[in-house]
Parts: structure tokens; C-alpha cells; sequence
């Protein structure tokens, strides 16, 4: 999956509506939570097991895409002596649902939420997951609250987890922040965010770490009644909010491995062919990359706007493939890195959303509270790396249907036009291979005898088929 979503215009035509269904049921993807499930949804959303500690005098506000519901983040920055603080409030999904009941039950069988175009499919009801547990603004909620706190360069110095009580302030998206910001606007923690996002920025790329900027896939109409699918660079307030949260689950992680028990996200670094490929695709792309220049460098010299450097940042997601979770209780993992964050990692921002994050969390508070880890969660915690892996792949092969059936019908019309691609993969037996287009932005299936890797070529569309979601090109 080259991109990070699709988005699609609402009352998308007919065809593509049908087909989101057809992948729906192609998948095995539920569409409504069992009776049992939602009845104890209902019953535990009144009854949450609220925190004695009282921190609803925190001023948290929650950033993210324009219209979630679903909010598992609220945060607060402050400066302090030396440094910064960072208030980090994550929802208390354990607050409401119970180990072996019907909610968890259920929230096994799913792993994460499921995000396609024409909506989602969450891991808990919404009763609980846009409701009760959600961080709305001007209610009050159950949280695990950290607090981390960073020297002047940013870097953590200390970090704890306690149940609170919390209420978030304000439901703040991303296009405001960064008009705030751009605008001179911003004060107090919106400017902080600014502040500590580019700090956290700048030393994950000292640390040889990187976050992709890679762009969504957006399709909009073209005037004549047709469509064509254009890229959506993301803002700089949705990497600083990103960083946040990353320097939130690195702690975590620095907590788990000093206990020696947790859950960590690991990702292994890329084979040299790999890398190699991508560094023939940017030589291609017309995209430079010095020798004494890492990934990360050539990564943060880009702009996703300019479609050579989109189309680059999307073929090099290849090398940030091949993540998944290991559990622990005992000497800690030989492969306890994240490649793409330099540094241990955790999953435990998005409890909302992914199954792990909850158990994540919980072996945390049980840590820096001095406890046992709840023997409920240590029987989970073997399972959970594979009940996560089977969902993680049902997620994106939802993800990579639907960018196929959308960019298929996109193209249905065009069939025997060529286009300029660049070869970013080609078959050991020569016989064809995979090109990325710049304009519009596809990856797709290329029939020829031994393609050129890493080279421009010119391409025919051959086939682009809504139905069978096959798009496929010959070289022209």
C-alpha cells in the first residue's frame, strides 16, 4: 500500500460504493457488533471505574482530523525549568471493558479498527469508542495520564503513568493549528507543540530515525463529469502532534524494558537489496541522494508536494516493511528496535483503536505504580502478537483493495493511453514487473521483457478493470 489512505468524494459513484461493499465481504469484515456485545457496551458505558486521583484541572485539548469522534489523545505542554513537560492523557479503555468479557472477546476477533473510505469498522462499539471512553471535550473522563517530562533539546529525562480523572478542554483539528501557528497566532501549548514537535523531529533524525510525510490519495472530480486521483501532502501540525505521541510510546517502551515485561513494536532494518532499490528509484525520480547521506536525510529534504519526491516517499515505504509486536516477561528481546523510530518502541496511544495499546498500557501503570502486572494481562500478552499480526494484515489488505478499485475506475476510460513511470521492481525471471507513475499516482503491474529497475520508461495502460480491482500497463 503506497499511501497512507484514499479519500473519496461523498455520493462516489455507484460502481465504487458496490465495490467497497464487495471488499467488505470479500474480507470477512463485520458490519455490526453482536447483540451480547453491544448490550454490555451499553450497560458498562454508565458505569465506568472512574480514578480517584482528580486531574480535571489539566487544560487538555485534543488534536485530530476535522469531525473524529473516536479520540484517544488529549495533551497539555508546558515549559519548566530546563526543559518542557508534557501532559499526555490516553483513554482508559480498561476503565470499561473487563478481560474475558464479551467486549474483549470481541476486540480479539477484530485487533484494530478497519478505516476505508466510505467509513470504518471500529474495534469497540461506538457506544464506548466515540462515546464513554472517547475524550470528548467538556466531559469527564477516565485516563491513563502521562507525564514526560524533556530537557531543552528535547530529549526525555523522566517519565510516569497514573489513572486520573481528566477533561479535555477542546476538540482542535490540524488545519487550525497550523493556521495558528503560520499565523503568529499559536500560545502557550499550541505554540509549545510547534516547538517540541520540531525539537522531537530534529533528534530522530540525529538518532537516524524517520517519519515518512507520505502523502493520502485524494479523488476529486474533473470537471467533465470524471475523476482523477491527486496526492494530499500532510501538514507539519499532524507531524508534531505525531511526535508527541511517538516520544510518548518510547517512553513507554524504556519503561517496559527496565521491568523486563511488556509489549514492544519492532521493526527489523531494511536488507541492503532493498535499500538499494529504493536508491535506483530516486536516482530515476531525478531525487538526489549523496553517498555520506542517510535515508532520513534525503527523506526530510523533500516536499510531498512535487509528484518526483511523492512518488519517491511512496515506493520507499518498502523500507519501513516487515513491523510487528514482541511480548516479553524476562530478559528483554535481541530485536527490541523500531527502524523507522531509531529507538524501542510501544504501542499505547490508540487504545480506541488497536487492541495492544490497552494491554500496552496496563502493564505501564502497573509498572510505575510499583504493582504486579494483573495476571489477566500477562496470559494475554503471549497471544497478543499474532492476534495483532492477523489483523494488521486484514487491515491492509483492505487498505490495498480499495486504492485498487478506486485508481481502476479512475483509469476504466483511459485504456491504451501511455504514461511516463519509473520501474520500481522487476521479476527475477524478466518477465515483467512494477512501475510508479508520477501523474496520476499509481503503482501497478507492467508486462515486458527484463524492465529497466530504477529507470524511466514509457507505459500503456492495458487494463483497468473495477470489477477484478487489475490495473496493468506493457511498456509502450
Amino acid at each position: 500500500m503506497p499511501y497512507r489512505s484514499i479519500r473519496v468524494p461523498g455520493g462516489c459513484h455507484p460502481r465504487v460504493e458496490d465495490g467497497f461493499a464487495r471488499i467488505r465481504r470479500e474480507l470477512g469484515l463485520p458490519e455490526e457488533f453482536p447483540r451480547a456485545v453491544a448490550d454490555e457496551a451499553e450497560w458498562v458505558a454508565q458505569v465506568p471505574r472512574l480514578p480517584v486521583l482528580d486531574r480535571t484541572d489539566l487544560p487538555l485539548v485534543t488534536v485530530d482530523p476535522p469531525g473524529s469522534m473516536d479520540l484517544d489523545q488529549a495533551l497539555h505542554l508546558q515549559e519548566r525549568p530546563g526543559g518542557y513537560r508534557v501532559w499526555y492523557a490516553i483513554a482508559d479503555v480498561g476503565a470499561f471493558v473487563r478481560p474475558g468479557g464479551k467486549i474483549d472477546a470481541e476486540a480479539r476477533l477484530r485487533g484494530e479498527t478497519v478505516y476505508l473510505p466510505d467509513g470504518r469498522i471500529p474495534l469497540h462499539p461506538p457506544v464506548l469508542s466515540e462515546g464513554a471512553a472517547s475524550l470528548l471535550p467538556g466531559v469527564v473522563r477516565p485516563a491513563a495520564l502521562w507525564c514526560v517530562d524533556l530537557d531543552s533539546d528535547g530529549l526525555i529525562v523522566g517519565a510516569d503513568v497514573v489513572r486520573a480523572r481528566v477533561r479535555s478542554r477542546e476538540r482542535l483539528d490540524y488545519d487550525y493549528v497550523q493556521a495558528a501557528v503560520e499565523t503568529g497566532t499559536a500560545e502557550g501549548p499550541l505554540r509549545l507543540l510547534a516547538e517540541i514537535g520540531a525539537l522531537r523531529t530534529a533528534l530522530e533524525r540525529a538518532r537516524g530515525g524517520v517519519t515518512l510525510p507520505v502523502p493520502d490519495q485524494e479523488v476529486v472530480g474533473d470537471g467533465d463529469g470524471g475523476y482523477r486521483v491527486e496526492l494530499r501532502a500532510p501538514l507539519p501540525a499532524e507531524e508534531w502532534n505525531a511526535q508527541i505521541s511517538l516520544l510518548v510510546g518510547m517512553a513507554a517502551a524504556t519503561m517496559m524494558l527496565d521491568a523486563e515485561i511488556g509489549l514492544l513494536r519492532v521493526l527489523p532494518p531494511a536488507p541492503d537489496r532493498v535499500t538499494d532499490r529504493v536508491r535506483r528509484t530516486a536516482a530515476a525520480l531525478g531525487v538526489p541522494w549523496p553517498d555520506d547521506a542517510s535515508y532520513g536525510d534525503v527523506v526530510h529534504s523533500l516536499d510531498p508536494k512535487v509528484p518526483a519526491h511523492a512518488a519517491f516517499l511512496a515506493e520507499s515505504t518498502v523500507l519501513l516493511r516487515g513491523a510487528g509486536y514482541v511480548a516479553f516477561n524476562g530478559a528483554p528481546p535481541l530485536q527490541a528496535d523500531h527502524a523507522a523510530v531509531a529507538a524501542p518502541y510501544a504501542h499505547v496511544t490508540a487504545p480506541l483503536r488497536r487492541l495492544a495499546d490497552r494491554y500496552a498500557t496496563e502493564v505501564c501503570l502497573a509498572v510505575a505504580a510499583g504493582e504486579p502486572v494483573p495476571e489477566e494481562v500477562l496470559r494475554a500478552l503471549d497471544e497478543l502478537p499474532d492476534l495483532m499480526r492477523a489483523s494488521g494484515r486484514r487491515a491492509g489488505a483492505a487498505r490495498r483493495a480499495c486504492v485498487d478499485l478506486v485508481e481502476a475506475f479512475v483509469l476504466r476510460e483511459r485504456v491504451g493511453r501511455t504514461f511516463d513511470a519509473v520501474v520500481v521492481d522487476a521479476d527475477e525471471d524478466g518477465s515483467g514487473g512494477e512501475v510508479q507513475l508520477t501523474d496520476p499516482p499509481v503503482v501497478a503491474r507492467c508486462d515486458g521483457d527484463h524492465l529497466p529497475l530504477g529507470e524511466a520508461v514509457r507505459v500503456r495502460l492495458t487494463r483497468a478493470d473495477p470489477v477484478t480491482r487489475e490495473v496493468r500497463f506493457a511498456l509502450a
